[in-house]
């Protein structure tokens, strides 16, 4: 149980450091080729290879997404690629196709191979052979109970680990093999490109009737029949923890710096909370409070404990949740002056109120009373983007502690 595993998004460079440094013990990441994150930054090779560096210095594992559902010309270039990968001694791939599977293995045969929730594995016939063919781990359908993902791991071989999202944006399609987006647009999902066409706005047409729209849901407004809420299971950490699941996976490799840090430190807080003593551990709704903190729709259990229902869709709206801004981040303190020096992500002024927060701690209040430029001119506002200010605080602060405001209703 000691041996769990926090798995976070990394969508680039700053967000893996995040995530790292806010508690994950683990980072997933795509390269700019093979992954299913195409709008996401991405990484060169030079920068995994930085990745590698940083998390390995901090006795951390990154993988790489190599999940696209290929086409023929999509292995071009593919076997050179799995041997930089390999160069940059990254922890492992995530695969979801036999085919880039038998090319790993074959040009490739040590690196550590994970089944990408692509593959749809659903019970434990399916993981029995993806594990005998190469697969060290297997990341498991979104469509599972907690119940059916118990009689996977106990049917199969102690020498195969598993990996389960407990976190995130739910698609339609939930363990992803969507082809609503290339229908509508050409975008194809299964290969990095989707154009997220299941949260839009529907209504219904009747076909001796153009141009007539017909809410599908009794609302004015339309609906968005396929827009689920996002799955959150850190109320229930006991179930987690006691399930046989190694990895527990946040989505989000599009989301900010800030949404990774955010629901990485309250899962982080949550895990260590239960190790230290299983049988006292309580829950504490102060970790939800803070996740919601974080751009996020209302939540849902996904199949954990049963079968969605009407009550896990969202049929008003597609917008996300959002009431604190990210308004900087902390690059440096002076213990002499109390004077942090903070990196601008949003506009603050003098006579805000903030929360500033950093890894595995409470955050604090703080009026901004006074604030000053690089050259230490006095002034009102930071309106620029990545603009260098010090303010100065009332509680000690640490480099990568970050600073959000409440919005205004």
């Amino acid at each position: 149980m000691n041996n769990i595993e926090l798995l976070a998004p990394a969508g680039d460079l700053e967000k893996l450091k995040m995530a790292i440094i806010y508690g994950a013990d683990a980072v997933y990441l795509g390269g700019n080729k093979f992954g299913l994150r195409a709008q996401a930054k991405n990484f060169d090779i030079d920068q995994i290879k930085e990745a590698v560096e940083f998390a390995h210095t901090r006795k951390k594992k990154v993988y790489v997404t190599l999940n696209i559902i290929p086409h023929n010309e999509d292995f071009d270039g593919l076997s050179e690629y799995i041997l930089e990968l390999e160069s940059a001694n990254v922890d492992a791939v995530i695969v979801s196709d036999p085919g880039i599977i038998c090319m790993i293995k074959e040009v490739a045969p040590n690196l550590e191979i994970h089944l990408s929730t692509q593959a749809n594995t659903t019970n434990y016939h399916s993981a029995r052979f993806w594990h005998n063919n190469g697969v060290k781990r297997i990341v498991l359908a979104r469509e599972l109970s907690l119940k059916e993902i118990s009689e996977v791991i106990k049917n199969t071989p102690d020498t195969v680990e598993y990996e389960a999202f407990v976190h995130g944006a739910m698609c339609i399609s939930y363990s992803g093999r969507c082809l609503l987006s290339n229908y509508m647009t050409s975008r194809d999902a299964n290969r990095g490109n989707c154009a997220q066409a299941c949260r839009w706005k529907y209504s219904l047409v009747e076909e001796q009737r153009p141009g007539e729209y017909y809410p599908i849901y009794e609302d004015d407004k339309g609906t968005f029949i396929f827009n689920s809420k996002d799955l959150c299971m850190i109320e229930h950490i006991p179930e987690l923890m006691k399930s046989g699941i190694k990895s527990f996976k946040i989505e989000g490799r599009m989301k900010s710096s800030y949404y990774v840090a955010t629901i990485i430190r309250s899962y982080r807080m949550a895990i260590d909370n239960y190790l230290k003593s299983p049988e006292n551990f309580q829950y504490d709704s102060k970790w939800l409070d803070e996740i919601k903190k974080a751009s996020h729709r209302d939540f849902t259990k996904g199949f954990y404990f049963s079968k969605p229902t009407e009550e896990d869709q969202l049929y008003t709206s597609s917008s996300y949740i959002r009431n604190y801004d990210f308004v900087g981040l902390v690059i440096d303190y002076d213990e002499e002056t109390n004077m942090a020096t903070v990196e601008q992500r949003n506009r603050v002024f003098v006579g805000d109120k903030v929360e500033i927060f950093g890894p595995n701690r409470d955050f604090f209040i703080q009026n901004i009373q006074n604030m000053w430029d690089e050259k230490g001119n006095e002034i009102n506002v930071a309106p620029h983007a990545q603009q260098i200010y010090k303010i100065k605080v009332d509680r000690p602060v640490s480099k990568w502690d970050m600073i959000r405001k409440p919005r205004e209703e």
